[in-house]
């Protein structure tokens, strides 16, 4: 018994102690009940893995169980306060990609020593006294089988406790049972039950339920004030679909695309028609990464093409890739993979490669860095791309650190530019952390424009990364111009994520407004450039998720806004920011899921109705995202 509730004070306190460090929220409410009954199974199961051998052999097995399991909730802690999300167990096998990191992650370690510290000191405790208070005799087998008897029973307690609890949207148990999100899990359940789910759906699969409602069909015809109206959508015989197909869950997901209401086509559809199309996903990029003097191109760019004002690039999980998946897909990447390498074999008919490609345009991407990096060397061919990078027929210098953007541009330009229409992809990486003088080749080449300024060396070197890009920029637009392409091409660049090389307090340093660590640190900038356009503010609310059919509206491509999460940015849809842990930002505010609290923007009291609709789309969002990857959908629908 007495190891029992050793087992138990150790695991509730790591817990605690996680819960508070990573969640800043109130342990002691009605979820910490629900992490309580779930620890003691655990408690149970350490005490029976802890007995089932000689005393020696208990004793060790009991050290690496204690060192394992706090390395465990020490890794949780750093991966959170990097990519703001638990890691998963699909994420541990992937470890290696974490090297090119381990500055960052000492960095972090450092920041929150104070929270690894409390974590390490019942290790410590355990080390040295476990013999006052532990256990190492085998148990007779009588002890053995009330043990497991016990584990079976409070997990059934548990299991019922759950069955009584409330049954609505991110409830405890719809995390249990229906719904698959570690980071409101690990608030609500703790870190050890996540993981165990985690393992379990992974092991065994996990059919997440759809939560579809009837939605309202607008017939347009029936109105005559919008008879008139034209709509991104395809003429996709749904019904016959559903007629022709077993699978419930693709019945399903046909029905909800049929009733689904289209975005209108508007006064932008076809600006660009016929255009070039040169896309960047800026490593890295911010909005303190705009500065008059030091990244003129850039700060030209935003401030005389189109200014999203209201935009933002929120961090997924699983890897930084995500964000180039959402922005390349417009669909929410799945928690557990890397969806971009899971999708690769998928067919994807409205990426901007496959598109462009459609109708005659040469598509091309380029990386400056390992061709092979993220499976992009199987991702990018199939998004409609002749894919160059490191290792793959891109001709610069691969062996500095982060490679150079400007470098990427000038050796590539002309294997398109005499080729139009064209459609080119730059994935750039000279924003890559390390943010210090020395160690990043491109901070350490621009040193001598940001020496000067007053910042941080880490702002300084963060400047000095992206006015390579801005360089890069600089050279494309001039290329441009000397071969009479500038006035035919738009250039839209978007971030992969923020720069979490930085920290919060490095970030205000050049913000010219104080961030806050849920929702504005995500803040960025979409930059979409014509040399012949009038600067155009839109402050309508959206995020990278939106940068699909946006683009495939201006360059008046035929796709169906239905089958996509993301929104026209100029279209009259209602906007919408979503973040990794069901957080929500809406014209009418912000929505907190960790703390469950609504800020309205304007002060006015919002009701729970509207909450719970805001909740119900997102969740169809990702829901419909992950069938999309794992059904490969759009094959089924197109081909």
């Amino acid at each position: 018994m007495r190891n029992i509730l050793v087992w138990f004070i150790y695991i509730l306190y790591l817990e605690m102690i996680l819960k508070i460090a990573l969640f800043n929220n109130a342990v002691f409410n009605t979820n910490i009940i629900y992490m309580i009954i779930f620890v003691i199974p655990i408690a149970l199961l350490y005490r029976l893995i802890t007995g089932l051998a000689s005393p020696k052999i208990n004793k060790v097995v009991s050290y690496v169980l204690v060192i394992a399991t706090t390395i465990i909730f020490i890794a949780q802690l750093v991966y959170y306060k990097t990519y703001l999300s638990i890691f998963s167990v699909f994420s541990m096998g992937k470890a290696n990609q974490l090297i090119d990191f381990i500055d960052t992650i000492l960095k972090i370690i450092y920041r929150n020593i104070f929270v690894i510290i409390l974590m390490i000191i019942p290790l410590i405790i355990f080390l040295i006294f476990n013999k006052r208070f532990m256990v190492y005799e085998k148990p007779k087998p009588k002890l053995t089988i009330i043990l497991l008897i016990s584990i079976v029973l409070m997990q059934i307690v548990g299991n019922i406790t759950l069955k009584i609890s409330k049954d609505e949207l991110y409830s405890v148990k719809d995390l249990y049972y229906n719904t698959h999100s570690p980071t409101l899990s690990t608030n609500k359940l703790g870190l050890l039950t996540t993981m165990r789910l985690d393992f379990k759906r992974l092991l065994l699969g996990f059919d997440e339920k759809n939560k579809f409602e009837k939605i309202p069909i607008i017939n347009e015809e029936d109105d005559p004030e919008i008879i008139e109206i034209e709509y991104n959508k395809l003429d996709i015989d749904f019904d016959e679909l559903i007629k022709n197909e077993s699978h419930q869950t693709l019945k399903d997901m046909h029905a909800y695309f049929r009733d689904s209401k289209a975005t209108a086509k508007n006064d932008f559809t076809g600006m660009f028609k016929g255009k070039n199309l040169i896309v960047l996903l800026a490593e890295s990029f911010d909005p303190i990464a705009i500065d008059e003097h030091l990244t003129p191109t850039l700060y030209k760019l935003y401030n005389e093409g189109f200014k999203f004002t209201n935009f933002y690039t929120p961090l997924f999980p699983v890897s930084t890739t995500d964000g180039e998946y959402i922005t390349v897909t417009s669909l929410i990447p799945k928690e557990g993979l890397w969806s971009a390498h899971k999708s690769s074999g998928n067919y994807f008919p409205f990426v901007l490669g496959n598109s462009f490609k459609q109708i005659g345009y040469k598509t091309t991407a380029y990386h400056n860095h390992t061709a092979t990096y993220y499976m992009r060397h199987l991702s990018h061919p199939n998004y409609g791309y002749d894919y160059y990078a490191c290792g793959r027929g891109l001709d610069i210098n691969c062996r500095q650190w982060p490679e150079s953007d400007l470098e990427m541009i000038n050796a590539t330009y002309n294997s398109y530019i005499m080729r139009e229409p064209f459609l080119t992809y730059y994935v750039t990486v000279s924003g890559h952390l390390r943010y210090t003088r020395l160690g990043n080749s491109m901070a350490y080449k621009n040193w001598s424009y940001v020496k000067n300024i007053n910042y941080s060396e880490g702002v300084k070197a963060y400047m000095a990364c992206h006015i390579e890009l801005d360089k890069a920029l600089a050279s494309l637009i001039e290329l441009l111009d000397k071969t009479n392409k500038l006035s035919n091409t738009v250039i839209a660049l978007a971030a992969d994520h923020y720069p979490y090389g930085l920290t919060l307090d490095e970030i205000n340093e050049k913000s010219t407004y104080k961030r806050d660590e849920d929702f504005e640190k995500h803040r960025s900038h979409f930059l979409l450039w014509n040399s012949e356009i009038e600067p155009i503010e839109i402050d309508k609310l959206g995020s990278n998720i939106d940068v699909l059919p946006t683009l495939l509206n201006l360059f008046d491509i035929e796709y169906d806004s239905r089958l996509l999460m993301g929104k026209d940015l100029l279209s009259d849809s209602e906007g919408l920011v979503i973040f990794s842990n069901r957080s929500f930002i809406t014209e009418k505010g912000r929505y907190n899921s960790i703390t469950n609290k609504f800020v309205s923007s304007d002060g006015e009291a919002i009701d729970d109705e509207y909450i719970k609709r805001i909740q119900k789309i997102i969740y169809d969002k990702f829901y419909l995202s992950r069938q999309i990857l794992e059904t490969d959908y759009y094959r089924k629908v197109f081909k």
